[in-house]
């Protein structure tokens, strides 16, 4: 057990079955949008990736790039930076691979999670991937209240932006990419229900 935790850190389980399945073994340029101190960027930082994060939170950031200098000494502090999803200063189709994990659902409004998920599509290559996790009302549909432009109030008082699947399904078409694995979704217990998004651009 603590072998597997030194290769992989706290890896989100579906982006671990996204790896076992080799889907990722072509990426060299990964970024990890929302990285907060790096739980799913271990295993890559110490496979010859080239790894960058993005975070609004400035402690998150200095955590990571901790991390990275102890893994990946060579990667330079200026892959980690602090900012916005809908404001990336990352280049057009630079990265092979984008995780973005348990960010989306925080969106303001309809009109935010798309500058987000606009700004995520934008900086994947032609080819590359997009693996993201969050929040939806599949399953919930009855214990979620709806609050109005997509947010909704769960069970425990929080309140989300969620998506469902028809929103997936047409996001999908609308960015013209090809989901890589079926839509998964998990339910917590009647708390929430967490979906896994995988595209390719």
């Amino acid at each position: 057990m603590q072998n597997l935790q030194a290769q992989f850190g706290q890896i989100d389980i579906y982006l671990f079955d996204q790896l076992l399945k080799g889907r990722f073994a072509g990426c060299k340029k990964i970024l990890d949008v929302g990285c907060g101190q790096g739980r799913n960027i271990v295993y890559f930082l110490q496979n010859g990736f080239e790894v960058y994060g993005i975070d609004q939170n400035l402690e998150a950031i200095e955590a990571v790039r901790r991390l990275s200098k102890a893994l990946a000494p060579k990667h330079a502090d200026n892959h980690f930076v602090v900012g916005k999803v809908e404001e990336m200063p990352f280049a057009t189709e630079t990265f092979d691979l984008v995780i973005c994990n348990a960010v989306l659902h925080f969106a303001k409004d309809d009109k935010h999670f798309e500058q987000m998920l606009r700004s995520i599509w934008r900086v994947i290559k032609p080819g590359g991937f997009l693996f993201c996790r969050l929040a939806s009302t599949i399953g919930v549909e009855h214990l979620v209240k709806p609050l109005g432009n997509g947010r909704y109030r769960l069970p425990e008082g929080t309140e989300w932006y969620l998506v469902n699947e028809q929103t997936i399904l047409d996001y999908t078409q609308a960015l013209n990419g090809e989901l890589f694995e079926y839509i998964k979704t998990t339910n917590v217990q009647n708390l929430r229900a967490m979906t896994t998004w995988c595209l390719r651009k």
